[in-house]
């Protein structure tokens, strides 16, 4: 599926371990972003660049509570790596089942 121009995808944006992180931060609660800057050594105005990418992977969800924008978690985009992955899972694990057949097979 191709996205916009500057438009990130759920791949692109757990490919940064900043990024995973920040995922990591916010499964148990939203945070403001001075509250999740303070677990990084860069700047508030990197962290947030950090998530505006998440943001538009539909990673997180933003909301305004009086002057301080906060982020929670959305996992729902999280399913599309979890079924590549498991996709991948399969295979490996045809092959290594293959592979166990030939070394028992010659083994006899």
């Amino acid at each position: 599926m191709a996205l916009p121009s500057g438009k990130h995808d759920v791949f692109q944006a757990i490919a940064d371990p900043t990024r995973r992180e920040v995922l990591k931060l916010l499964v148990d609660h939203e945070m403001p972003v001075t509250a999740i800057s303070g677990h990084f050594t860069m700047t508030r105005t990197a962290v947030s660049k950090h998530l505006r990418i998440l943001a538009e992977a539909g990673l997180v969800k933003e909301r305004k509570v009086g002057r301080e924008t906060r982020y929670r978690l959305e996992t729902q985009p999280l399913q599309e790596l979890k079924n590549w992955l498991n996709y991948y899972e399969r295979y490996w694990e045809n092959k290594l089942t293959a592979l166990q057949r030939f070394v028992e097979a010659e083994d006899e």
